[in-house]
């Protein structure tokens, strides 16, 4: 018989991948998703990744909070892969109660759900996020590992950016983040994805459903929202670019991220269904490679062909972490997994792609000053 998995959120970016990738490996699909206008648009059963998966999946357009909805999907599922979930950090800052009610109260009353037919469930996976770390892992002088915490405002708004040493006041030296990691999240995103991972983690157990819990880097590629002006520096900066518009690159340009392309991505989904070694761990997900701002925007400007100007401004924003990215010896040893597009190939097939989609409209300029306004923004 073929499996039969429920994936929330699984007509998004990432969750539609995925559906296409399960589907040609014979699993049964069935679908929740409330297909949300920042991601799909006013017109949302007519977006492009609805369109994807509405004739290979069973589709149910619903919230991920409704109770009853969650028992009648869950009922007669293998597996569930949770990937419904609100993203932005800057809008996490000042819509908290949407942010912990869709993430941690929708995560619980999904494993509610799910408690119900824990005798047939055989795997939860859910996706969680390096933003459950906040800032990265550093070594001072002496070789010793720092977990620094959060910057300073002061710090910030006298332009010093770097990560510095609580001890010595030098710049520390960034290092590759493993899952021993301290947590220590700097946005209301953050906190509600560590939530997230330890209700799925630890309800679980109670319930003896194995769990695995996926640490997503920055996702992009094909297919990820150009309307959403909260997440995702290359759908800004495309956007920005395509409209003939400068970019406005924050702190100095030298904060960097681990961009993991999204089939990189679904592919560490999978490793994570069908291995046992999978089992009730968490892993890293992402390419171990940290990419600048500023590399971002020159490899951007390159593959649109389009020069627009470039300001190194010094604004920043009350939450963003200054660097982080992925220690993959965890997934790659226990796994196999080994992330295969490299950053400069990903944005060559990301810039073809958005070169076919309208030119979006850029609401970039508004999204900043709803930050200005709640005072996240400096």
């Amino acid at each position: 018989m073929r499996p039969k998995i429920l994936i929330t959120g699984g007509a998004g970016f990432i969750g539609s991948y995925l559906c296409e990738q399960l589907y040609n490996k014979g699993y049964e699909i069935t679908v929740l998703d409330n297909l949300a206008p920042q991601i799909h648009g006013e017109d949302n059963f007519q977006s492009s990744l609805y369109l994807r998966v509405k004739d290979i999946v069973r589709f149910v357009y619903g919230d991920i909070r409704d109770e009853a909805l969650l028992q009648e999907v869950v009922a007669g599922q293998d597996y569930i892969v949770h990937l419904a979930a609100e993203t932005s950090t800057g809008k996490s800052m000042y819509e908290m109660s949407r942010y912990t009610d869709v993430n941690i109260t929708g995560t619980t009353r999904l494993l509610e759900a799910a408690s119900l037919h824990k005798d047939r469930i055989q795997k939860i996976v859910v996706a969680s996020s390096r933003a459950i770390y906040g800032e990265g892992k550093y070594r001072n002088a002496s070789g010793h590992t720092v977990f620094p915490g959060m910057r300073k405002a002061a710090q910030l708004s006298a332009g010093i950016f770097d990560v510095l040493d609580p001890v010595s006041g030098h710049p520390l030296e960034l290092v590759a983040t493993s899952e021993d990691t301290i947590k220590d999240p700097s946005s209301i995103y953050g906190i509600t994805k560590q939530s997230q991972e330890q209700l799925v983690m630890v309800g679980s157990k109670s319930l003896g459903i194995p769990a695995v819990a996926l640490r997503f880097q920055n996702v992009y590629g094909p297919g990820q929202s150009l309307r959403n002006p909260y997440t995702g520096v290359l759908s800004t900066f495309s956007t920005r670019i395509r409209n003939g518009k400068d970019l406005n690159i924050f702190e100095d340009g030298l904060e960097s991220r681990d961009f993991v392309y999204v089939s990189d991505v679904v592919q560490s989904i999978i490793l994570a269904l069908e291995c046992d070694q999978a089992n009730d761990e968490v892993f890293n997900v992402g390419t171990g490679v940290p990419i600048t701002l500023l590399k971002v925007a020159s490899l951007l400007e390159a593959a649109f062909g389009i020069e627009v100007p470039m300001h190194v401004s010094g604004n920043y924003r009350v939450g963003d972490i200054r660097h982080n990215y992925a220690d993959l010896t965890k997934i790659r040893e226990a796994l196999g997994f080994v992330p295969t597009v490299p950053f400069e190939e990903g944005i060559r097939h990301f810039v073809a792609w958005v070169k076919e989609e309208p030119i979006a409209e850029d609401r970039y300029e508004r999204s900043i000053h709803e930050l200005i306004e709640k005072g996240l923004y400096r």
